[in-house]
């Protein structure tokens, strides 16, 4: 048995979950609503105010499916009652980060400016305060779509490994190198 997709879903109050004949699970919440299509062998229980995900057979198919729509929908509950939420942070000499609606507009030391859109599910501030870094504030219901976003962001300057510049996550621990040794020879 999968460790993972026999544990039960426990539903808070105020989310319900809706399975359609097509095998379709919905999620509504006080934040939104998510939907996922899971694969017609899985099936997917609603009793009370929990929710089982189970398996027909134990083919390693079957097995990795259990566990990855649990997961799935696991994800989907948690965002629809408390959301996610992903901070990062530009480290660097003139790097600056604005949020203008949908768009977030990032200096990073480039010879131009960078300017995402980002999709409608997903609110963006940036925030610079005195004598520190700029931060770059993620809120979504979807944990998928957030961690690609964040992600994209990252890819524009990863972090260095000399002097820590770059977009790094709030409070990631980077591993930092020695520079060149002087007088080494």
């Amino acid at each position: 048995m999968s460790r993972i997709g026999k544990l039960p879903v426990n539903l808070p109050a105020g989310v319900t979950v809706t399975v359609s004949p097509e095998n379709v699970v919905s999620v509504k919440g006080p934040l939104g609503s998510l939907s996922q299509k899971v694969d017609s062998d899985i099936t997917v229980s609603v009793e009370g105010n929990v929710l089982t995900v189970t398996r027909p057979t134990n083919q390693p198919r079957h097995r990795s499916l259990h566990g990855l729509y649990r997961a799935l929908i696991h994800n989907m509950v948690v965002g629809v009652s408390e959301g996610y939420q992903i901070q990062q942070e530009l480290v660097g000499v003139g790097f600056k980060a604005e949020a203008k609606g949908q768009i977030l507009e990032l200096s990073l030391g480039y010879s131009h400016d960078i300017h995402l859109l980002l999709p409608p599910e997903i609110q963006v501030t940036a925030v610079t305060e005195k004598k520190g870094n700029p931060i770059v504030t993620l809120k979504s219901t979807d944990k998928q779509l957030i961690g690609q976003v964040a992600a994209k962001i990252r890819s524009l300057r990863k972090p260095e490994p000399y002097k820590g510049k770059g977009i790094k996550f709030v409070g990631e621990q980077l591993r930092r190198k020695a520079g060149k040794s002087a007088g080494a020879k």
